[in-house]
């Protein structure tokens, strides 16, 4: 799963992108210190695998990872160029989904690109930007569709879609925000257009807001986000720097005295779970514990794809117990049966967030 992280420059987007990654990479007070995109691979926290490690006492723990993509501070322009804009809308294409930083603290000592603190307009800066470059990939698709429709009639109902979104981003609307079928929906994400993109808007607040109530600047960008179904994420990117350093009890009490529940990382990583609609299977025993990334939906086969592709093509069936119902059976698998918690499934079974499986196949 990759996530680009966005924001105009002094945003607090590097800083944030060093602390939830430890990647290390350049947070200076000016525009366009970043140019290619610094990539940090994260662990997804994930407490069941912990409890299953102890359990098993397993030789290994594999967690399942998140690639944050730090993206270079996008200005106005960028669509044509400006701030070397083209290279950074290509670093977007590459993305799953988008992690907007929002500037929602005042400080006299980090320049605004704009000279102000306007969450609102520092959105609109960027989504003006990722639309105008979608709307000269729809120009093209448009003229090359129109070109093609003499030869082929049944194309008026893909130019008419291509016509439909090209005014609606002309509104100034971002793709993600439009009512679409389920069938227009597919055509439209086949476009992979910037704007149709999943979007997490994180609001950077400064220590004082971080576990207190929002400030102004938080609920003009919940009230925008909540236009186009976007997740916010409120986040203090100073406070994770701090709690970089630390170890996990060393985090966990500094977030309590600082009456945080949960750091930005564990926040984004719920958000972009919730954005994507993805869950986690395990998989358990004593070489090793380990949680397994699907789309929620997926298929018993489909999920034993993820471990090996084998799996999927001789796929004969798979044993299932929740995760919950497992721990109670202190993770004793003969006690599990006796009880009945073990399920055999079969292929139409949709796999469930927390399944522990164990898959039979033959190839």
């Amino acid at each position: 799963m990759k996530l680009g992280i966005v924001g105009l420059p002094n945003v607090g987007k590097s800083t944030l992108f060093n602390a939830i990654t430890k990647a290390g990479a350049e947070a200076a007070n000016y525009p366009f210190c970043t140019i290619e995109p610094n990539v940090g691979v994260v662990t997804v926290p994930d407490e069941r695998l912990k409890v299953l490690h102890e359990m098993y006492n397993s030789k290994k723990t594999i967690y399942t990872t998140i690639e944050f993509y730090d993206i270079a501070g996008l200005v106005k322009g960028a669509s044509k160029g400006e701030g070397l804009g083209n290279k950074f809308l290509g670093h977007i294409r590459e993305v799953a989904a988008i992690v907007h930083v929002v500037r929602c603290f005042e400080d006299p000592n980090v320049v605004h690109v704009d000279g102000k603190i306007d969450p609102i307009s520092d959105i609109e800066t960027i989504n003006t930007e990722l639309i105008l470059s979608d709307m000269e990939v729809l120009e093209r698709r448009i003229q090359k569709t129109t070109k093609n429709l003499k030869g082929d009639k049944s194309l008026q109902k893909e130019l008419d879609l291509l016509n439909k979104v090209h005014a609606f981003l002309g509104e100034g609307k971002s793709a993600r925000a439009m009512e679409l079928e389920e069938d227009e929906a597919e055509f439209v994400k086949s476009l992979d257009l910037l704007s149709y993109k999943p979007v997490i808007y994180a609001a950077n607040v400064s220590e004082d807001d971080a576990a207190g109530e929002d400030n102004e600047y938080i609920r003009k960008v919940r009230e925008f986000a909540a236009t186009e179904n976007s997740d916010v994420v409120v986040v203090c990117a100073k406070i994770e720097s701090e709690m970089a350093e630390l170890d996990d009890d060393e985090k966990a009490m500094f977030l309590e005295e600082l009456g945080i529940e949960k750091s930005g990382l564990d926040k984004l990583v719920q958000a972009s779970y919730h954005l994507l609609d993805l869950i986690s299977f395990l998989t358990a025993g004593e070489p090793e514990v380990r949680a397994w990334t699907i789309k929620r939906g997926t298929k018993a086969p489909g999920a034993a794809g993820k471990i090996h592709t084998d799996f999927e093509k001789g796929f004969i069936r798979a044993e299932t117990i929740a995760y919950d119902k497992l721990v109670e059976c202190g993770g004793n698998l003969a006690t599990a049966k006796e009880k009945g918690l073990i399920r055999s499934e079969g292929k139409e079974y949709v796999v469930k967030d927390g399944d522990v499986m164990h898959f039979l196949f033959n190839v």
